[in-house]
């Protein structure tokens, strides 16, 4: 659907090329805030052709929307020119690399027209709800599936994590999630290590960057006095279901994790600190190489892996789910290990999205074939070991 600008690199890992032209998938993106640009951008710097955006719907006014597109502070200029085109009788367009984008200024769910504008996956970035009655409404005005780009209700027909519980989706489902940034980067480390070592317990600790439900300036924005505090001047403990979330996509380890979060004053990036109770000893050298091959063979494209003395800035604009940082690993008399895993918590999120919306449509086209799991429109991944007893 997009034409890549010849001189933009492409960060984010391209499909494989086909044999054939795959069928176009008309999509719209509701919320266009950071997940939801970051999306669309995502789409054309891996060159999709299988996802075609239809329409946004976003509050904010046409021209600020063209503006945040084309400038963004954290991953730079977008790869290619936007435009937006002069209002018609049906609104306003945006113009990217030569495709054209319905604008859409609608509060009410149930007022989008996505069977006149044939959409059939809606991206629910909007941040707005979370739960099945108000997402049905989009298939009530004509999509056919509703992606949530962030952790939803139980009632939803399944939370999916590309690479980890990619079997969950299933033809006939019609609400889906693609759960949260940080159970994204953390349930590759922790399916490998339950299924290689064993995992009795842990401890999680999310160091998250700041997020739109923190002021600039200290105010009274939240009831959560902490979220009251300049998001730049302090680090905040906030409250997170984290360890819920990773109980829902391996339930082999639910009530065994607690975990934490913290805020940290940075724009993006986070980083989150593992601390497991091991059934098998093991040494530093041995679990890096059990997470250097699992990144190789078990999760290509979505779970990086690094020696080098890297800082957070180094992987903004990273694609991957998350990244183990080797050099900080440690062990204990044997079984208590301390992991750090580096992610985008926007850019590696957003390029989840499309995964999961890939796999989605993949397997209603064709329930019998293996499900995809490598990053961005990769390669099915290698079977997983069975679990350590």
């Amino acid at each position: 659907m997009f034409k890549q600008s010849p001189n933009s690199p492409l960060t984010v890992p391209a499909a494989a090329t086909p044999t054939e032209t795959p069928a176009t998938t008309p999509v719209a993106i509701n919320g266009f805030g950071r997940i939801g640009r970051c999306l669309l951008r995502a789409l054309v710097e891996s060159n999709r052709r299988d996802l075609e955006v239809r329409a946004i719907n976003e509050l904010a006014d046409p021209a600020t929307i063209r503006h945040l597109t084309q400038y963004d502070s954290t991953h730079g200029r977008f790869p290619g020119p936007v435009d937006l085109e002069p209002a018609t009788p049906t609104g306003h367009a945006l113009r990217v690399n030569d495709h054209t984008i319905r604008l859409l200024n609608q509060p009410q769910v149930a007022a989008l027209p996505w069977r006149e504008l044939g959409v059939e996956m809606v991206f629910e970035c909007s941040g707005s709800f979370t739960d099945r009655k108000t997402a049905a409404q989009h298939l009530a005005q004509g999509a056919q599936r509703v992606l949530f780009s962030q952790p939803a209700d139980r009632d939803l027909d399944a939370t999916v994590v590309a690479g980890v519980n990619p079997g969950t989706l299933k033809p006939h489902h019609r609400i889906v999630s693609a759960a949260s940034c940080t159970t994204n980067a953390i349930t590759p480390v922790l399916q490998t290590l339950h299924r290689t070592l064993g995992i009795e317990s842990g401890l999680l600790c999310t160091l998250h960057a700041a997020m739109h439900d923190q002021p600039v300036i200290d105010a009274y924005h939240h009831t959560d006095l902490r979220k009251t505090r300049a998001a730049f001047e302090s680090m905040i403990p906030v409250d997170t279901a984290l360890a819920a979330g990773i109980g829902r996509i391996l339930p082999e380890l639910d009530g065994r994790l607690a975990a934490r979060a913290i805020r940290v004053p940075l724009a993006n990036v986070s980083a989150m600190d593992a601390t497991l109770q091991l059934r098998r000893t093991t040494t530093a050298a041995d679990l890096n190489q059990i997470l250097q091959q699992a990144a190789a063979e078990q999760y290509p494209g979505l779970l990086g892996y690094t020696e080098e003395p890297l800082a957070s800035c180094d992987f903004i604009h990273d694609p991957h789910s998350g990244t183990v940082d080797a050099s900080q690993t440690t062990v204990v008399n044997g079984r208590l290990a301390k992991l750090l895993i580096w992610f985008d918590n926007e850019w590696g999120y957003a390029c989840r999205l499309i995964d999961v919306a890939t796999l989605w449509l993949a397997t209603a086209k064709n329930p019998q074939k293996a499900p995809l799991t490598r990053g961005v429109g990769g390669f099915p991944s290698a079977p997983h070991p069975p679990p350590a007893k």
